[in-house]
C-alpha cells in the first residue's frame, strides 16, 4: 500500500435529539449566521423551525439562502458568497444532504477570496482560507458531512467538476437519523446507491498488501446491501435509518481510501452526463458503474471476482474467474434496479445525440481513472454500453 497521512478534523455527533448539540457548537464562532437548505423539506417536516428555535435561542443574527439544486449549480454559490461578504457572516450551518453541503463548502471558501470560486472548482486557484461552517444531515448519501469534496455545476457552461480542499472539512455535522424518516422512496434509494458507488471507486485501485482495506470495504458494502431491502419496507425504523446514515458516512469519510489511490472514473463520467442533462447523480452512476466495471474487468479480473464473492454471493463453482467476475457485476447492477434505480440512460430520456458533447466534459482535463486510465475512445464505449 502507498504511504498515507489521515487527519478528519470534523466532530461527528450522531443520535437522537443531537440537534441541541448546537446550542454549544455554534456560539464558538459568531452570532452571524447564514443557513443554507434546499427546496424547502425541511420547512415542511419541521427541522427548519427546530433549527431557527435554538439559532434565535442563541440570539444569533440570522440570514438565509434557500433553493440549492439537487446538482448545485454556481450560480447559488454566488449568491451565498455575496450574502456572507455583504452581511459579515461569522459562521454557516448547512441544513440538507449532500448538495447543500457541497454548496456550502463552496460559499465557505469563495466568502474568502476576491475572485470567483469557480476558479477552485476549476483548480486555477486554491483556497487559503475559508469560513467555518456546520452541517444537519438530512438525507444519508454523499458523505460530504465528513470530508473535504464538494462537486458543483456550471449550468451556463454546462461543466459539472469535483474538487476538495482541507480548509472545508465541516466543523461538526450532526446526524440524527430520524431526520431522515420523511426522504422520500426516490431519494432513499439513491442515497445508498451512491454511497455503495464511493465505496466501490475506492475498492478499484492497483495497490497491493490492501487486504484490511478491502475486508473493511466489503464490510460496509454489505451492510448496505442488507439494510436496503429492509429500510424500503420499514422507511421509519430507526436503527436502520442509523445504520445507513452511518454507512454512508464511512463510506466517504476518508478511512477507506488509506494508503491507496481510488478510481473515480464512474463519477467523472456522470458529471459530464449530469451537467448536460441534469439528472439525478445516482442514478446516473447505478447506469454507469456496471458497464465500467465491465469495461475494466481485464485489468484485474481477480478483483472483480473477489467482489463478486464476497458482497455479490456468487458461487465460484464450475466457473471460470472471468465468468464469476461479469456475474457479480451483473447482480450488482440487478440489486441496484431491485430497489428502484434506473438501469439504462433511456430510463431518463437520454439518447445518443448529446454522446459527444458528454464525453468533451468527461474529457475535460484529459485522460483519467486510476484503476485504468480511460481515453476518449474508452468514454465513449462505456456511454454507448448505458444507452
Amino acid at each position: 500500500m502507498n504511504n498515507f497521512t489521515f487527519q478528519n478534523p470534523t466532530k461527528l455527533i450522531f443520535g437522537k435529539g443531537q440537534l441541541e448539540a448546537l446550542k454549544t457548537e455554534i456560539p464558538q464562532y459568531g452570532k452571524r449566521v447564514l443557513v443554507v437548505y434546499g427546496g424547502g423539506s425541511i420547512k415542511k417536516n419541521g427541522i427548519y423551525d427546530n433549527v431557527m428555535n435554538i439559532l434565535n435561542e442563541l440570539g444569533a443574527e440570522v440570514s438565509e439562502l434557500s433553493g440549492v439544486e439537487p446538482n448545485p449549480r454556481l450560480t447559488t454559490v454566488h449568491k451565498g458568497v455575496e450574502i456572507c461578504k455583504n452581511e459579515g457572516i461569522d459562521f454557516i450551518l448547512a441544513v440538507g444532504g449532500g448538495s447543500v453541503i457541497d454548496c456550502t463548502k463552496a460559499i465557505a471558501a469563495g466568502a474568502k477570496y476576491d475572485g470567483d470560486v469557480w476558479d477552485f472548482v476549476t483548480k486555477k486557484a486554491a483556497p487559503e482560507a475559508a469560513l467555518p461552517f456546520g452541517t444537519v444531515l438530512t438525507l444519508a448519501a454523499t458523505g460530504s458531512e465528513m470530508n473535504p469534496g464538494s462537486v458543483i455545476t456550471n449550468w451556463e457552461t454546462n461543466e459539472k467538476y469535483g474538487w476538495g480542499h482541507p480548509l472545508v472539512h465541516p466543523q461538526f455535522s450532526i446526524l440524527d437519523p430520524e431526520h431522515t424518516y420523511s426522504v422520500p422512496t426516490d431519494q432513499t434509494v439513491y442515497g445508498m446507491v451512491d454511497m455503495m458507488s464511493h465505496v466501490l471507486e475506492q475498492y478499484l485501485h492497483s495497490e497491493t498488501d490492501t487486504e484490511l482495506q478491502e475486508n473493511m470495504q466489503f464490510s460496509v458494502l454489505n451492510t448496505i446491501k442488507d439494510a436496503a431491502p429492509k429500510l424500503l419496507e420499514d422507511p421509519k425504523n430507526y436503527d436502520l435509518r442509523a445504520t445507513i446514515m452511518l454507512s454512508g458516512t464511512v463510506a466517504l469519510n476518508q478511512s477507506l481510501q488509506m494508503g491507496v489511490r481510488g478510481d473515480w472514473a464512474a463519477h467523472n463520467i456522470e458529471h459530464a452526463v449530469s451537467a448536460v442533462y441534469d439528472i439525478p447523480h445516482a442514478g446516473g452512476l447505478a447506469i454507469l458503474f456496471p458497464n465500467l466495471m465491465k469495461h475494466d474487468l481485464e485489468v484485474n479480473v481477480g478483483k472483480f471476482k473477489r467482489l463478486a464473492v464476497n458482497v455479490l454471493n456468487v458461487s465460484e463453482e464450475g466457473k471460470t474467474d472471468r465468468d464469476i467476475a461479469l456475474e457479480g457485476i451483473d447482480k450488482l447492477s440487478e440489486f441496484w434496479t431491485s430497489l428502484g434505480a434506473p438501469n439504462r440512460l433511456a430510463d431518463y430520456d437520454i439518447d445518443d445525440s448529446k454522446l459527444d458533447l458528454i464525453a468533451d466534459r468527461a474529457m475535460a482535463n484529459g485522460a483519467f481513472g486510476n484503476f485504468k486510465s480511460l481515453e476518449r475512445d474508452d468514454v465513449m464505449a462505456i456511454l454507448k454500453a448505458s444507452l
